[in-house]
């Protein structure tokens, strides 16, 4: 008896092994409500985007440029990293709202074409340490376009919805655009 005992023990500890980690272990994924969540609401957001390349203090630096971009009108290939304002007003003066930093790139080998990666980076009023995600095609020139809002923090949290820029003014390599944000968070 005391042999044959000595054969199970060493399945029945695997056995019991096996059932105290399965009922340990956390599911791969469950569906309960998120905590902190709240309802959706819906925000409208209006500011100037001030994208400055001159001067002595420039918010936005060229940091690649392909070898034949120099022959191209467009400026194919330039890649561009920025810290740019983000204002109540046109005014680069006005009362700053936040900062868009991220990325854009020329990416059309015939028009002004930007591809832009940016967290808009709020640091005053109710959304003071939120950013809102925003990726898509921006050509320049057009005057109706969209880039989508992918994503956020904080107050914009689960956010999806869509930004409209305009042109407001350029002025050499600088520029001050209009924007209209739509978002669902």
């Amino acid at each position: 008896m005391a042999k044959r005992f000595m054969i199970l023990l060493p399945l029945f500890s695997t056995i019991l092994l096996l059932a105290v980690t399965v009922t340990e272990s956390d599911a791969y994924s469950t569906t309960t409500p998120f905590q902190g969540y709240k309802p959706e609401c819906f925000t409208h957001l209006h500011f100037y985007f001030h994208d400055v390349i001159t001067g002595d203090k420039p918010t936005a630096i060229k940091v690649a440029e392909a070898h034949r971009t120099n022959s191209l009108n467009v400026n194919f290939g330039v890649i561009m990293i920025a810290d740019d304002p983000l204002t109540e007003g046109p005014d680069p003066s006005s009362k700053e709202v936040g900062r868009a930093q991220g990325m854009y790139a020329s990416t059309a080998m015939k028009d002004i074409v930007f591809t832009m990666v940016f967290n808009l980076a709020f640091t005053e009023g109710e959304f003071n340490g939120s950013t809102v995600a925003m990726y898509g095609r921006n050509d320049i020139f057009s005057k109706a376009r969209e880039m989508p809002i992918i994503g956020g923090t904080g107050a914009f949290r689960f956010a999806r919805g869509y930004a409209q820029p305009k042109t407001y003014k350029i002025v050499g390599l600088d520029a001050v655009v209009e924007y209209n944000v739509f978002i669902w968070h």
